[in-house]
């Protein structure tokens, strides 16, 4: 097992700020796959005249995380393949530990993460494995998730429903049903911005408070009991209308917003409808 068998999959938008910090922090894995969700020409040609060697796909559709990450599973040539965000930053030796770790684990499991900068390394861990060098975990956040790929897409990859959030625990609630594995690496670290991956100002906002509760109402309708969902969500929705109310009398139009989306992603959930909020429509992959 060496690196020519792991490439790394970036799935972008409006993300030049931050792209280029991630880009530099590779240093030991040479194939390297970006899917641009915001189809930026100027971005490609900048990443390809100082990367030569990076595969830069377009896509003239927001394909959102988990999908443009399963058409980067599609096109990746490895059995390995090692999702970031375009906001995480490898700390040094965070891949030559992650190498170790595969191969400790005599590649025998589905999702293998390093630790990050989070209070809660971004996942559920068991009293006292943090000790351990390699230790099994619930879950871990879709920042930063190398995959034993076969596994992945034999469990069906991302739900492709899902536009934004919780794609990355839907997956690793699948694999925990399936009885696969999800580890973490300790040594190996990675630096998460978090919120910066995209430069799309107050719209961010609108669409983060929108996915969050289409994709909350949608996770829970799937793996929980339906009637409690709907129990549960009726009285949520009646609480944002009312900040919504609220905020309409005080005049504060950001607030009102932000929960207009909210309530909006809620009850487009609960009636089934798709996960139809997009900051930019577009269209197909070059």
């Amino acid at each position: 097992m060496n690196y020519n068998q792991i490439t790394i999959g970036i799935v972008s938008y409006k993300s030049e700020k931050v792209i280029f910090n991630c880009l530099k922090s590779i240093k030991k894995i040479k194939k390297i796959i970006i899917l641009d969700n915001s189809n930026d020409i100027i971005l490609k040609k900048k990443i390809l005249k100082k990367y030569p060697k990076i595969k830069v796909y377009l896509s003239k559709e927001n394909t959102g995380y988990g999908l443009g990450n399963n058409i980067i599973l599609k096109k990746s040539k490895t059995p390995f393949v090692f999702i970031l965000s375009p906001d995480v930053i490898l700390n040094k030796n965070c891949e030559k530990n992650l190498l170790e770790a595969i191969n400790n684990l005599n590649k025998n499991f589905s999702i293998l993460s390093p630790i990050s900068n989070d209070k809660n390394y971004g996942t559920k861990i068991e009293k006292g494995f943090i000790k351990k060098k390699i230790f099994e975990v619930e879950f871990v956040k879709g920042f930063a998730m190398l995959f034993n790929k076969k596994k992945i897409i034999d469990i069906g990859m991302f739900d492709r429903k899902i536009f934004l959030y919780l794609e990355d625990i839907d997956l690793c609630k699948r694999l925990k049903i399936a009885e696969e594995k999800i580890y973490i690496s300790r040594f190996s670290k990675v630096s998460h911005l978090g919120a910066k991956s995209s430069a799309i100002g107050f719209e961010y906002e609108k669409c983060r408070n929108w996915h969050w509760m289409w994709s909350k109402v949608y996770f829970e309708k799937k793996f929980s009991n339906i009637f409690y969902v709907y129990f549960k969500f009726f009285f949520i929705s009646i609480f944002q209308l009312f900040k919504i109310l609220y905020y309409s009398i005080v005049s504060n139009q950001i607030k009102k917003t932000i929960y207009s989306m909210r309530f909006s992603g809620t009850y487009n959930s609960l009636i089934g409808r798709k996960s139809w909020y997009r900051p930019k429509k577009n269209k197909i992959i070059n």
